[in-house]
């Protein structure tokens, strides 16, 4: 199903929950609705599916207006946060329940239901009721439930969020390889940037009802639209006063003018930031010095934090099989690259210095 959202509003009271939200979804794509608590990921979810009315704007799947189409004309299928199986019956019932209000044939529900527990992984539970499953088996149950009706539409509201961490990792890949073999289009709304980051073909970014910026992963994290969407996917060091930076002779006039520091903001991603600490050939002219101030262990890295001797304080990320830092050492820094926002632009800026560097050897 292609899907089309024009200048969509939803007012709950004095509260604006979406604000003249469009996008566009392509047919069989995996779509995260990604943002902060109360931003209004879920509002669009159930406007999409019918939920909730809209108080002004159009939904379009594949081209027809289906605002005021009935939930059940939609052809979708929703999974929920807390999995909303009936706990009064079997797997196989709770499957087969879509097929049932569609009243197909015995013989056709018995075939779609053990095909989706074959798909699902879940052979030989069909006859257990769903307090004596697992939390991921539970989950797996709902999604097959969605799935049996093969809706058009594929709406999921934080999916995973009450399953612990790792069995959460497990069903991403599990997930993803499932909406491929399904090919049918999917949004599911997550706060887990990490979640929509490795899951999803498009990611939308949600924000006190607007819609921030939409695009595939890679360039939601390398080309943000907004200091928001920066600092809310991945991590960020964070400038927000006039300082000189090697390298970037340009960077103290974006805080020139009246009142212009509180709307200026700089982000540097840490892996942006190298470090040297090896007496070999450096860029003296493009490098900073600086001071280790912490070292975190955290498994297949180091985190590392350091201050400049203008006081700045960054981090940044060593792999585990470089040379080991420890709080003092002294260490010269490399920002590759940063970006700025201002009211009127975003620019990324590449450390000039690089272009004709001053070789110098120590």
């Amino acid at each position: 199903m292609h899907i089309e959202v024009k200048d969509l509003e939803k007012k709950f009271g004095s509260f604006i929950a979406i604000q003249k939200a469009s996008f566009k979804i392509q047919k069989g794509h995996l779509v995260g609705l990604l943002g902060p608590s109360g931003g209004g990921k879920t509002s669009l979810l159930r406007m999409l599916a019918g939920l909730e009315q809209p108080d002004s704007g159009e939904i379009f799947f594949n081209g027809n207006l289906a605002n005021s189409l009935s939930i059940q004309a939609r052809e979708i299928g929703f999974v929920f946060q807390n999995y909303a199986l009936f706990k009064h019956m079997t797997v196989f019932e709770n499957i087969a329940y879509g097929l049932k209000v569609k009243k197909q044939k015995a013989s056709v529900i018995k075939e779609r239901v053990f095909h989706l527990l074959q798909i699902m992984g879940l052979e030989g539970i069909e006859k257990k009721y769903p307090h004596q499953l697992s939390g991921g088996q539970r989950q797996r149950v709902a999604f097959a439930r969605a799935l049996a009706p093969e809706p058009q539409l594929l709406l999921l509201d934080e999916p995973f969020a009450a399953i612990d961490a790792k069995i959460r990792k497990e069903l991403r890949i599990w997930l993803r390889n499932l909406i491929n073999e399904f090919g049918v289009t999917t949004i599911f709304v997550t706060h887990d940037q990490d979640e929509a980051i490795e899951v999803a073909d498009e990611i939308i970014i949600v924000q006190k009802g607007r819609i921030e910026q939409q695009g595939s992963p890679w360039e939601i994290y390398n080309q943000p639209s907004s200091s928001f969407v920066a600092s809310f996917i991945g991590e960020s060091n964070s400038l927000a006063s006039p300082i000189s930076l090697q390298g970037f002779p340009d960077l103290p006039r974006y805080f020139r003018g009246e009142d212009r520091n509180s709307e200026v903001k700089v982000y540097i991603r840490p892996e942006w930031i190298e470090i040297r600490t090896e007496n070999k050939y450096y860029l003296a002219s493009a490098s900073e010095p600086a001071v280790v101030s912490h070292v975190h262990f955290r498994g297949d890295s180091w985190f590392i934090e350091f201050q400049l001797t203008n006081g700045t304080k960054l981090f940044t990320y060593q792999s585990i099989k470089e040379h080991f830092l420890k709080v003092g050492d002294q260490i010269n820094i490399l920002i590759h690259q940063l970006i700025v926002f201002t009211p009127s632009e975003t620019r990324v800026l590449e450390n000039r210095s690089k272009i004709d560097p001053m070789p110098v050897f120590i």
